[in-house]
């Protein structure tokens, strides 16, 4: 008979992902996951097969909880420029005890280009997160927030573009003003 497990499954997801954001997921070594975890290698074989599938699931973990805030957000009822305001203060002003920049982004430059598993991961997370900013400005260009000549799907495309844009600033140390004047750039623009 096997033994139980004596940890929670999503807190240890939790727990790894913040150091593969913290690290990157080459220089997260499994003793640094079973730090983070607070579990042995053999619980996290067990568990997670390896230091791999344990990463997609972090990943998708933090994908799932980022898309369920864009998701609620722009199904409220602010005017679409307090939407994209508050998407880009995401970026600008991060929570203050998350590691810097965002582990889809980190990913995508370190994974992507050579792990097709990732990049396709990360691709389907991209275009979801287009869609759902998309359907945002054709909403507000339906209530006459937008000019017809603004494209929704231009416009969806550039606030993706922009806020990992504002996440690779942040992770190679951009200040707060000069993360705030690119996130003011941008929102002129819609």
């Amino acid at each position: 008979m096997a033994r139980p497990r004596k940890f929670e499954e999503g807190r240890a997801v939790e727990a790894a992902m913040r150091a593969f954001w913290r690290a990157g997921y080459e220089a997260t070594s499994t003793e640094d996951l079973c730090a983070a975890t607070g579990l042995g290698r053999s619980s996290i074989y067990n568990t997670f097969t390896g230091k791999r599938e344990l990463f997609l699931r972090a990943l998708r973990h933090y994908m799932d909880e980022r898309d369920a805030a864009l998701v609620e957000l722009m199904d409220g009822e602010l005017p679409i420029r307090e939407k994209v305001a508050t998407v880009l203060g995401w970026a600008v002003e991060p929570d203050p005890g998350d590691p810097a920049g965002c582990l889809v982004v980190n990913s995508m430059i370190e994974l992507a280009p050579r792990d097709d598993d990732v990049a396709e991961l990360l691709r389907r997370d991209n275009d979801l997160r287009t869609r759902i900013l998309r359907a945002a400005f054709e909403d507000a260009r339906a209530r006459g927030e937008l000019g017809p000549g603004k494209d929704p799907l231009a416009l969806a495309r550039f606030v993706v573009a922009t806020v990992s844009g504002l996440r690779v600033l942040a992770r190679g140390g951009a200040g707060g003003a000069a993360l705030a004047s690119v996130a003011r750039t941008a929102l002129d623009a819609i």
